[in-house]
């Protein structure tokens, strides 16, 4: 189509019988700019360089025919748009139907009348500038829908990530408990994503939706009395039974959330996550004694970065350990607390691990 659409629409004929050429140029050359070809190949060198709105072709040629130039054309992901009449003299339907399959939009008899090439032109040129106007229409509709539903998606991070940093600002002075984990738990999902093993594959999409829902691993504490949860000492065994109801606390609100809406497969992960990530390999953990790959991977992935975080940061009843302490006591604890392979996924990562626990709250965040 032509830039401007007061312009008039550019015609490229190709036959190698002139009579057909100035019949052509005769019957368009008051509404149309008639570009004329004795062969295939001078029209195909044309258009590398130039414009053609519609393409008049003739089906018997020479070294090149008419369905060889129709494949060059559709072979080029600019010209295949441009509308092609197929113009021949023979009356072998055989011929009409191979044509139109390979792309052809119309099909017309020589010798033909000059109204009836001026209609098909016209007719098809209008198609074309409808189905242009309709995809153009379609694509802004789509970048509208593309944009509204960015500013959803990140009003939806937001609402997570304050709720995240509600629920752990409970727990911790900073918030910075949930930037750690987070940043633990996509170097483990990472290697799982990259380098796949039988059990542990996951998708670069449920690698993002556990990434984001570990961030509300914690939830559950915004259920749990001050009297507990900021005890500033080690807390008594029947203390210490209401915090394990954290993540039966936590997964309720989640199911709760989800009954309110279609399968949602974020909240999902995050109420495997909320439920799971205190349990243990053997059956020991809370809330549910559950075991090995009962245990939801996301949630085996969780307790790792969980627990790695917790051992290198101070509480009132403990000092901070090192990484070098953190990893001695995780891979003591693998097979009976922690998955043993995730234990191995993190021993490859050890120097990210380090990196994640001795950065600032902002630069955790590059790796979140």
């Amino acid at each position: 189509m032509p830039s401007n659409t007061h312009e008039r629409p550019v015609v490229l004929t190709v036959d190698d019988d002139p009579i057909i050429l100035n019949s052509v140029l005769s019957a368009l050359q008051d509404s149309c700019i008639v570009r004329p070809f004795a062969s295939g190949e001078a029209a195909l060198r044309f258009l590398e360089r130039n414009h053609a709105d519609i393409i008049l072709l003739d089906h018997n040629m020479p070294e090149m025919t008419g369905l060889d130039v129709l494949a060059k054309l559709q072979a080029d992901p600019e010209l295949k748009e441009v509308p092609v009449i197929f113009l021949t003299g023979s009356v072998n339907s055989e011929d009409e139907i191979t044509a139109l399959e390979n792309g052809a939009v119309d099909y017309l008899l020589k010798p033909f009348k000059p109204g009836a090439l001026i209609t098909r032109v016209r007719l098809q040129l209008e198609l074309f500038r409808h189905r242009h106007q309709l995809e153009q229409l379609v694509e802004e509709k789509t970048s509208e829908l593309r944009r509204i539903n960015k500013k959803l998606e990140q009003r939806d991070r937001i609402t997570l990530d304050l709720l995240a940093q509600a629920s752990d600002l409970r727990d911790h002075d900073t918030g910075a408990h949930i930037d750690r984990t987070t940043a633990y738990t996509r170097v483990l999902v990472n290697d799982l994503v990259q380098h796949p093993k039988p059990g542990y594959e996951i998708s670069a999409e449920y690698g993002q939706d556990i990434v984001d829902a570990v961030k509300l691993h914690d939830l559950g504490k915004l259920a749990m009395p001050d009297s507990v949860l900021l005890k500033p000492g080690r807390l008594t065994e029947e203390e210490f039974s209401i915090i394990k109801t954290h993540p039966i606390h936590g997964s309720e609100m989640l199911r709760r959330a989800i009954k309110k809406m279609e399968e949602d497969s974020l909240l999902q992960t995050a109420l495997d996550i909320a439920f799971g990530h205190h349990e243990k390999w053997d059956g020991s953990g809370y809330p549910g004694g559950i075991a090995g790959e009962e245990i939801p991977l996301c949630a085996r992935i969780t307790a790792i970065a969980d627990v790695f975080d917790a051992l290198t940061s101070t509480r009132p009843y403990k000092r901070a350990f090192s990484a070098e302490e953190a990893f001695a006591i995780i891979y003591r604890d693998a097979g009976s607390h922690f998955d043993p392979y995730l234990t191995e996924v993190l021993k490859r990562h050890e120097g990210e691990f380090r990196m994640i626990s001795l950065s600032n709250q902002e630069s955790i965040r590059e790796y979140m």
